[in-house]
């Protein structure tokens, strides 16, 4: 007798599944979203689907997904869907994952030739179990998308690379445009919101990629609404500009499930720009504060404004 595994069956995430529930807030006028579901947002699905590829727009549950997909803009998510970690904001599957897909890279390249990107923008589950993290990985889905795609700027979100010694420098060798790697929130949350990552070793990966490549521009992101005072976030600002990161985005934290970790609040519109004025005071070279910000929202755009903006920071 053959037995058959129902893996749709499984929990998304295990290992929230005896947390307590917690409510859910209403969200605030001002960061609902359409509904998506037009001619272009169905033809990127449908090449989405083709190519075998798996997105963070819809792993995630990106509320930008409609707007993004309606351009033919995707964000796609290599070394699989199931992740290695356990964060409590996030929504992406957690577990065992599988072994890496050799046609991954090529398949990724031919993704972006046909959507007919300008700008792509790759990111990943984390790998804790690959001894280099999937570093190699991320270097040859770089150089592939190069090899079919030149005029293409990449971007990369990736994970922090914790205890894989040598694995950032084999990214960075890659070169890709932007290096982007999430801080997520404030020191003091991270013990309950991000358990396995540490805060100053995030840190120090994102000065140790303009210490190796000073040319590369550098992100990272957080979310608001998950308790961090004001004071937090302006220290935060701090320490990432005194690793010479470039590019700040601070967005709405949307509780994904009654599991997740509780939203505290919806932070306003008003303080939201209220955090980009001080940024931008504080010297990043981009700022991006909405409720709806997300890292790869509008990643074509930013990255031309970072450019030009480097470029008269230079006097050029």
């Amino acid at each position: 007798m053959v037995t058959l595994i129902d893996n749709a069956a499984k929990p998304r995430h295990p290992e929230k599944a005896n947390r307590p529930d917690s409510t859910v807030l209403r969200k605030p006028d001002w960061i609902r979203v359409k509904a998506p579901g037009s001619p272009v947002y169905n033809e990127t699905q449908k090449i989405v689907r083709e190519n075998n590829l798996v997105t963070v727009c819809e792993e995630a549950g990106c509320p930008n997904i409609g707007e993004c997909w309606s351009k033919k803009h995707a964000t796609m998510m290599i070394m699989g869907e199931i992740c290695t970690r356990a964060c409590a904001f996030c929504n992406v599957r957690t577990g065992l994952p599988t072994a890496l897909d050799p046609n991954e890279p090529e398949n990724v390249a031919i993704g972006v030739e046909k959507l007919g990107l300008e700008h792509v923008v790759i990111t990943s589950v984390d790998r804790d179990d690959l001894a280099d993290g999937g570093a190699q990985h991320f270097a040859d889905v770089i150089l592939a998308i190069r090899a079919r795609n030149p005029r293409t700027t990449i971007e990369i979100l990736t994970p922090d690379f914790l205890r894989k010694d040598g694995a950032l420098e084999i990214v960075v060798a890659a070169k890709p445009d932007v290096f982007n790697h999430n801080l997520e929130t404030v020191p003091s949350k991270y013990l309950k919101v991000r358990p396995g990552a540490r805060y100053f070793h995030s840190i120090r990966l994102l000065q140790r990629v303009k210490e190796l490549d000073p040319s590369i521009f550098t992100k990272s992101g957080i979310m608001v609404g998950l308790g961090e005072e004001r004071n937090e976030v302006l220290q935060l600002m701090d320490d990432l500009r005194s690793a010479e990161v470039d590019f700040l985005t601070i967005g709405q934290y949307l509780q994904p499930t009654k599991k997740h970790y509780p939203l505290q609040r919806f932070v306003t519109p008003e303080e939201f720009k209220s955090f980009a004025t001080v940024a931008t005071a504080k010297g990043f070279l981009l700022v991006s504060s909405s409720p709806l910000t997300r890292s790869s929202h509008h990643a074509g755009e930013d990255f031309a404004r970072l450019r030009a903006n480097r470029m008269a920071k230079l006097g050029h």
